[in-house]
């Protein structure tokens, strides 16, 4: 039977080329039918002078284009944000000049015990802080602005914070709590240039779950790279501010030789829904409720809370504030223009009495389980002023963050055993990304045309995920580079090329301590957590190196502590264990050593644990 493909007799089956490529016969094709063969000893086509360098540090040609200038050499480092959601912190060097961009935290989760806030490890910046001719911030998250304070503090100098008006508001409330005066706050708008030394930084609109969120363009003697910022492409916006594809498509054909892009959502293949998808979930929710309505969001997330103000004043209801970063950026954004809802429609949590269960919203912190945040201690009975009754409405508008997940379904239980309906993203579209999806990102890539790309923000299945979108683009492999926090690029007229390891890493923040909470002293924390610890107490005589008096021991969160007869054999072991090591001679470390294996040797055969052994002699 003949194909409906095969030409006939008499004919070519002729296709069209793009460009300048002539048509071709199918009856003139001739396939190469012969085997591929390997050749040995063949000499690769790699450029000579490159041939002895290991592949990460072969310096990788860029097509065409480039915008840089022979001999400058611009240094791309990621101090944070290559590994998690968070602490994002990118450092640009260029002929002497140095630039940071952001300065993120990231909260901790359980292999944290104790820790209040995670930092990324910027040593390099404060060793090169003379460098350092400004800082820019792309918006005003947490995991974007919160290091500030402790890296101004580090830095001692006087080094100007370009960011827009409510990053910059968000920024100063953050400073007065650290008591951090006259910092050198500069407002800048989309569509701005910044001059900092030998580079400039161009500031673009995009739109995220925040207003006054922007990315940058920066030009440099060797080279421009766009760094998007966070972002999505939504085009029915609540600010009315859309994601500037004019200014992308300017920088794509003006020549981008590096774009670093958000990854956070590179793995959902969808677009983003608008966040005016939540605000109709939010109204349809409320009109139905018969008694109060508590939602939790992000205190940073201003466009969020419109709605929800917007929502409550429409179905004739009141807007109760809690939370303190709540009460704080409601604040903010309010006197700054940011957020429109009259005096009349909003009231503080102590004004609450009076007001019938069925005529209040409730906006709270605690979206994330944070056992202290005002939901939680609404859920345990503990707010000052809030209480819910069964039939009460809570909504839970956000998405946790990865690590956070077991916390946020405690606090729901709790709130689900009180007889609440209980609403979160699984149950109706009360949240939606701020960030785009795999087709946003693909868009912009397409628009932008990169020669080189860097997938950044995101974890490592976020970051490899983008990168294939970048090649699926057109972007050649070889010029996509995933990188670690530390590793860096250096760009110039050659091209692009791994460059040296910096110091990188995180620090915690424990407390009023900055950075001397170690791995070691965690692993302690999570053993304690775990198991428990012993605690021995012994008087020593230093002339006749023996035992004085009763050896004391005290088992605290040791399973079978509070067990007598496990009390008095770890006793007798320690005091055996303490005489045998003495009549050897043993003393200081040894003597202790001896003790410890003793007494853990008991009680990993009576209970199958290991505890923390504390030893404390005193020498009489």
């Amino acid at each position: 039977m003949e194909s409906n493909n095969t030409p006939k007799n008499g004919e070519d089956g002729q296709r069209n080329k793009q460009g300048d490529r002539t048509t071709r016969s199918y009856r003139h094709v001739k396939l190469e039918r012969k085997r591929p063969q390997l050749t040995k000893g063949s000499k690769s086509d790699m450029p000579a002078g490159d041939i002895s360098l290991p592949q990460s540090q072969r310096r990788r040609r860029l097509p065409q284009h480039k915008t840089g200038k022979r001999g400058s050499v611009l240094k791309i480092i990621p101090l944070g944000g290559l590994d998690a959601i968070g602490k994002n912190m990118t450092v640009f060097e260029c002929e002497g000049d140095m630039i940071l961009d952001d300065a993120g935290l990231m909260f901790p989760d359980d292999s944290h015990p104790g820790v209040d806030l995670i930092l990324p490890d910027y040593t390099y910046l404060l060793e090169n802080a003379s460098k350092l001719r400004g800082i820019v911030i792309t918006h005003g998250h947490e995991d974007h602005t919160g290091a500030l304070p402790y890296v101004l503090k580090d830095l001692g100098l006087d080094i100007p914070i370009y960011a827009t008006k409510l990053t910059l508001g968000l920024i100063e409330g953050k400073f007065a709590e650290h008591r951090i005066k006259n910092a050198r706050l500069c407002e800048i708008k989309a569509g701005q240039t910044v001059k900092l030394g030998c580079m400039e930084a161009e500031f673009f609109a995009v739109n995220h779950s925040i207003p006054g969120a922007v990315g940058v363009r920066f030009k440099t003697p060797a080279g421009t790279v766009v760094h998007t910022g966070d972002f999505k492409l939504d085009q029915t916006p609540i600010d009315g501010v859309t994601t500037d594809f004019g200014a992308l498509a300017r920088f794509g054909r003006e020549g981008v030789d590096l774009m670093m892009s958000d990854s956070t959502n590179a793995q959902n293949p969808n677009f983003t829904p608008s966040e005016a998808e939540v605000g109709k979930e939010l109204d349809a929710i409320i009109s139905r409720a018969t008694g109060r309505v508590i939602i939790a969001s992000f205190a940073s997330h201003i466009h969020r809370m419109q709605q929800i103000c917007d929502a409550a004043v429409k179905n004739g209801r009141k807007v109760v504030v809690t939370g303190r970063s709540m009460v704080q950026n409601t604040d903010i954004a309010r006197r700054l223009g940011y957020l429109n809802i009259s005096d009349n429609d909003i009231i503080d949590a102590y004004d609450i009495k009076g007001i019938p269960p069925e005529r209040v919203v409730i906006m709270c912190t605690g979206s994330q389980g944070e056992p202290l945040s005002a939901l939680a201690r609404i859920a345990n009975g503990e707010h000052k002023t809030i209480s819910l009754d069964a039939g009460d409405t809570v909504i839970v508008s956000a998405t946790p963050v990865p690590g956070n997940e077991k916390a946020v379904t405690k606090v729901i239980n709790a709130l689900a055993k009180l007889g609440l309906d209980v609403y979160d993203k699984s149950r109706a579209r009360v949240h939606v990304s701020g960030h785009a999806g795999a087709e946003e990102l693909k868009l912009v890539l397409s628009i932008v045309k990169p020669h080189a790309f860097m997938p950044v923000h995101g974890e490592a299945t976020h970051l490899r995920a983008h990168a294939k979108l970048a090649e699926a683009t057109g972007v050649a492999p070889e010029n996509v580079f995933i990188c670690e926090n530390g590793e860096s690029l250096e760009l110039s007229a050659d091209g692009i090329r791994r460059g040296e390891t910096v110091q990188s890493g995180i620090v915690f923040v424990d407390g009023l301590s900055v950075g001397d909470t170690s791995q070691d002293v965690l692993d302690e924390r999570s053993a304690l957590s775990a198991q428990g610890f012993a605690a021995v107490a012994a008087a020593v005589s230093g002339a006749k190196n023996s035992l004085v008096g009763q050896v004391n021991v005290e088992l605290h969160g040791v399973a079978g502590g509070d067990d007598g007869y496990l009390a008095d054999d770890a006793q007798n072991c320690v005091a055996r264990a303490m005489n045998k090591a003495l009549s050897r001679g043993l003393r200081g470390r040894d003597l202790e050593k001896a003790v410890k294996d003793a007494l853990r040797s008991l009680l990993w055969d009576r209970t199958k644990t290991r505890p923390m052994v504390v030893v404390s002699f005193i020498y009489v």
